[in-house]
């Protein structure tokens, strides 16, 4: 049980004997829902777990059987070559084999044989724990999820929505052959200039992967006032991974590590202790950086780091996120998942009809995490309600925020009085404004 779940237990059972003594009866249903809501979610922890427990034990047996595999055949080849090598030195192949030696191959086949057997069965009982790590899912886990489902909210203009970041989704991954064939699937007619920017930054996703930084070089130079005005630091990166480069070169490179650090001459105001540290690193040419002070220009993670800041600053330059739509609304459903099936149980045993389906928001907050918080979220202090776009926050003369709803119910005749100064106003001079 986490220390998060193992929490709200403990404070739904504080609030439960709080209220009376052990003798008395326990009458307050909501503190009997808190209590059982928080045990669900504990068991849910643990069934987890238990499926975790499951995988890590597969896991460790692919691991042990894939080390046995190779170390069993590197003394089988081993065995047999030796075996090889001595029949080589019998002499004459023509004659027949004596019987000492038959013997001697005889066993050896058995032995292969043997082996094989032996891995084949160890093998299937690799199948036999994959099972049961399927079997764990369906005990531990609800499989049917379609009570958490709204009847009717996939209609044809929904599928079309959904197809259509299916097809965003796998141009992003660079699956373009994929997207196009869902395209012809689903009737969508997907505009070649859509599909060409992920294929140009795929390519050169492709290209940083194998350490080819020349692609992305262009890329960054092609777009340097668009990046500069975003304050980004990408070609300044690039080519300072370039010259990491090149010093790991040693002297041979150290005439054109000098003659490319002019690159640097654009970034110097912005940049300038980091161009002091390459330039210092050039003292040590001759030993090898590798073992100089500036050992930490070599770390390989920063290959790593450039990718995710072109695919950061390039989604950026294109309007895009950087995270995929799908697969964030995916990871969302998986965190709101136990909380849904667990508050709609609730709401089936009270017979609370039209509380799940006749509003388009949830009966229940659901915290994503702040990896899910896109933007900031007004709440009026008035009325103490989020702001919606019926309702949405209006700015008064003195600089306070409240929302419509609070400024029409405050308004006296023709004038307003700020809620938290003496100010009085015409309302009609408030202002919408946008978070």
């Amino acid at each position: 049980m986490s220390n998060g779940s193992s929490a709200t237990l403990s404070h739904a059972i504080r609030s439960v004997l709080s209220r009376g003594t052990a003798g008395d009866v326990i009458t307050d249903k909501n503190v009997l829902c808190c209590l059982r809501t928080a045990a669900q979610t504990s068991s849910v922890m643990d069934q987890c777990v238990n499926v975790e427990r499951e995988l890590e034990k597969v896991l460790q047996k692919f691991s042990s059987y894939g080390q046995h595999c190779d170390r069993t055949l590197e003394e089988l080849i081993e065995y047999t070559s030796g075996l090889k090598h001595e029949i080589i030195q019998t002499g004459d192949h023509e004659l027949e084999l004596s019987g000492t030696l038959s013997l001697v191959l005889s066993q050896c086949c058995k032995r292969i044989k043997d082996t094989v057997q032996k891995l084949a069965s160890d093998h299937k009982d690799i199948h036999s724990s994959v099972s049961r790590v399927g079997k764990a899912i369906d005990k531990n886990l609800d499989s049917d999820i379609s009570s958490v489902g709204i009847e009717g909210c996939w209609q044809s203009e929904s599928q079309r929505i959904l197809s259509e970041v299916l097809v965003e989704h796998f141009f992003r991954q660079g699956m373009l052959d994929v997207a196009e064939e869902l395209c012809q699937e689903a009737g969508l007619c997907i505009d070649p200039s859509q599909k060409e920017p992920f294929v140009e930054l795929n390519r050169i996703l492709e290209a940083l992967k194998l350490r080819d930084l020349r692609p992305a070089l262009e890329w960054a130079v092609d777009n340097r006032e668009m990046l500069m005005a975003q304050n980004s630091s990408l070609e300044f990166k690039l080519h300072r991974l370039y010259f990491i480069s090149l010093l790991m070169g040693g002297t041979v490179n150290q005439k054109e590590a000098l003659q490319y650090a002019k690159n640097f001459q654009p970034f110097a105001v912005n940049h300038q202790k980091d161009i002091q540290v390459l330039m210092g690193s050039l003292v040590y040419l001759r030993q090898g950086i590798e073992n100089s002070p500036y050992v930490h220009l070599l770390d390989s993670n920063q290959w790593a780091d450039i990718c995710d800041i072109f695919t950061r600053d390039a989604c950026s330059l294109l309007g895009l996120s950087v995270d995929s739509p799908l697969s964030v609304s995916f990871s969302a459903g998986c965190v709101a998942l136990p909380a849904l099936i667990n508050i709609k149980a609730v709401i089936e045993q009270r017979q609370c009809t039209g509380v799940w389906n006749q509003k388009d928001e949830l009966p229940i907050e659901v915290d994503l995490g702040k990896k899910c918080w896109y933007h900031s979220v007004f709440a009026c202090p008035i009325l103490r309600q989020q702001t919606t776009d019926s309702n949405p926050p209006m700015k008064l003369v003195c600089g306070h925020i409240i929302s419509r709803d609070a400024l029409n119910k405050m308004i006296n005749g023709s004038k307003l009085k700020c809620p938290y100064c003496p100010m009085e106003q015409v309302p009609g001079d408030a202002k919408q404004i946008y978070f």
